[in-house]
C-alpha cells in the first residue's frame, strides 16, 4: 500500500537559515537601552501614584478617572513622545518606528512588566491591532479621522468581534448584522467581552459584523467603523472578570440597535472582513505573548525575592520543599518562551505574517498557559497575600488567564499546529477554509 508523500517540515535546524538569527539589530539596542531605564525612571513611579489615585471610586464613577489620574498618564506620556519612545509596533512604517518584529520582540517583554507602560508609549492592546487595520487598509479619510488621533495618542479603541450568544472562536459564527440602506450601514446585533470599550477616552469600534448571508462562508463577514457614541450604540454594562470589572477600561457588552454610519465607514470592501482579520490578529497575538514574557520575568523576581526574605520551620521559603525546583523551572520555561517568541517574530519578518502563522499559533498556545503556571507559583510562594490587593500577581493572573482566550482560546490553536503536522505527514496542504482567525 503506498504511503502519502510527506511534505518538508519547517521545522528542522539549520545552520544558515537566517530564522535562527535570533540577534536584536545593532540599531534598535540603543532604543531598547532607552525604554528600560524610561520606565524604571517615569512609568514605574507614575503607575505608583496612578493607582493610589484611582483608589475608591464607586458606581459610575469607576467609569471616569479619578482627578489627577490622566494628568499623570498624559504627562508620562508626553514625555515619552518627547524622548522619541512612540509607536514601536508598526514595522517598516512611517508611522512608526520602524522596527522589525524581531527588535519590537525584545522591546515589548520590558513593557510587560508594568501595565501601564505600554500606553504610556502608544503600544497597548487593543489600539496597536485597530491602528494596524487602519494603516494598512484604511481610507484616506477613514486614517485622518482615526488613525492620526490614535497615533497621537489622543483617543483610544475598541475591536468588537466576540459575541454573547454564538461561539466566537469560529468567526464565521458572527451575527450581528449590517445592512445597506442608501448610502448607511444599519447595524444590529449583540457584542460581548469588548476590552477597552468602557473607558471614556475610546471613540472608535472595529466591528465585526454580517453583511452577505448568501456569499461562501468567509466572505460573509465585513469590518465597519462604528463610532462609540453614534445613536443606538448600547452600552449595556461591563462583564468581570474574577469579579473585577477593570474599570475604567472595562469589557463591554454592548447592543447595536439600528445603528446607522456611512457606507464610507466600511474596511477595504463587503465581506472581507476575514481578510482584514488576518492583519489584525496575527501581529496583536504575538504582540501579547511578547509582552507576557515581560509579565513572567517579574513574576519570577517577586517569586524569588519573597523566598529569600520570609522564614518558616528554620528555613527560607526558597529552600522549603519543592520550591528550588520550582524557581529553576520557572527560568527554563521563561527562557524556552523567549526563543519561542523571538523565532515567531524573525519568521514574521523573515517569511511575512501568513507564512509564519504557525509560528504564532504555537506561541499563543504555549505562553499564556505557561506564564500562568508561573505566576501562579508566585502567588503560592506569598501565601495569602499573594491573592490581596498588595501585590500585583492577582491582577497579573486574570490578565493571563483571560489571554488564552482572547484572540483565540488554547484549542483552537493547537488545532491549527497540530492540522498543519497531520497535513503535512499525509501530503496535503492548508485547507484554505480553514485559514480564517479565530477568535473567542
Amino acid at each position: 500500500m503506498n504511503q502519502p508523500a510527506k511534505t518538508a517540515s519547517p521545522f528542522l535546524l539549520s545552520p544558515d537559515d537566517p530564522l535562527n538569527d535570533l540577534r536584536m539589530s545593532a540599531k534598535a539596542m540603543p532604543l531598547y537601552e532607552h525604554v528600560k531605564r524610561f520606565i524604571v525612571e517615569v512609568v514605574n513611579p507614575m503607575s505608583a501614584k496612578y493607582e493610589e489615585l484611582g483608589k475608591n471610586r464607586h458606581g459610575a464613577d469607576r467609569w471616569q478617572y479619578a482627578p489627577g489620574q490622566l494628568d499623570l498618564l498624559n504627562g508620562a506620556k508626553a514625555e515619552a513622545k518627547k524622548q522619541g519612545l512612540w509607536n514601536f509596533f508598526l514595522p517598516d512604517a512611517e508611522t512608526g518606528e520602524g522596527l522589525s518584529n524581531l527588535d519590537y520582540a525584545y522591546i515589548a517583554s520590558e513593557l510587560g512588566k508594568n501595565p501601564l507602560a505600554s500606553e504610556c508609549m502608544n503600544c497597548s492592546a487593543p489600539d496597536t491591532g485597530n491602528m494596524e487595520v487602519l494603516e494598512r487598509v484604511g481610507t484616506a479619510a477613514q486614517k485622518e479621522q482615526w488613525l492620526k488621533p490614535l497615533l497621537n495618542g489622543e483617543i483610544r479603541s475598541a475591536y468588537a468581534m466576540t459575541e454573547l450568544h454564538h461561539a466566537s472562536s469560529d468567526a464565521k459564527n458572527v451575527a450581528t448584522k449590517a445592512v445597506l440602506e442608501g448610502d448607511e450601514w444599519v447595524i444590529n446585533g449583540e457584542k460581548h467581552y469588548i476590552s477597552g470599550a468602557g473607558s471614556p477616552r475610546c471613540k472608535i469600534l472595529i466591528t465585526m459584523v454580517r453583511t452577505s448571508p448568501d456569499a461562501p462562508p468567509h466572505k460573509q463577514q465585513s469590518m465597519i467603523l462604528v463610532p462609540k457614541d453614534t445613536p443606538g450604540v448600547e452600552i449595556v454594562g461591563a462583564q468581570h472578570v474574577f469579579a473585577e470589572d477593570h474599570a475604567p477600561h472595562g469589557h463591554m457588552h454592548i447592543r447595536f440597535n439600528n445603528v446607522r454610519v456611512p457606507a464610507t465607514n466600511m474596511l477595504l470592501g463587503e465581506g472581507r472582513g476575514f481578510e482584514i482579520s488576518q492583519v489584525r490578529l496575527g501581529p496583536g497575538r504575538i504582540h501579547h505573548c511578547m509582552r507576557s514574557i515581560g509579565a513572567a520575568e517579574k513574576a519570577l523576581d517577586l517569586m524569588v525575592k519573597r523566598g529569600v526574605s520570609r522564614e518558616a520551620f528554620g528555613k527560607k521559603l526558597a529552600w522549603l520543599g519543592g520550591n528550588v525546583e520550582i524557581i529553576s523551572r520557572a527560568r527554563i520555561e521563561i527562557e524556552a518562551m523567549r526563543l519561542m517568541v523571538l523565532k515567531a517574530a524573525k519568521a514574521m519578518d523573515t517569511l511575512g505574517n501568513r507564512e509564519a502563522r504557525i509560528w504564532v499559533h504555537m506561541v499563543k498556545a504555549m505562553i499564556p498557559e505557561q506564564v500562568c503556571k508561573i505566576i501562579d507559583q508566585a502567588i503560592q510562594m506569598h501565601g495569602a497575600l499573594g491573592v490581596s490587593q498588595h501585590t500585583p500577581l492577582a491582577h497579573m493572573y486574570a490578565q493571563q488567564r483571560t489571554l488564552r482566550l482572547a484572540d483565540g482560546p488554547d484549542e483552537v490553536h493547537h488545532l491549527v499546529v497540530g492540522r498543519s503536522e497531520i497535513q503535512r505527514a499525509e501530503g496535503n496542504m492548508d485547507d484554505a477554509s480553514m485559514l480564517q482567525v479565530f477568535r473567542n
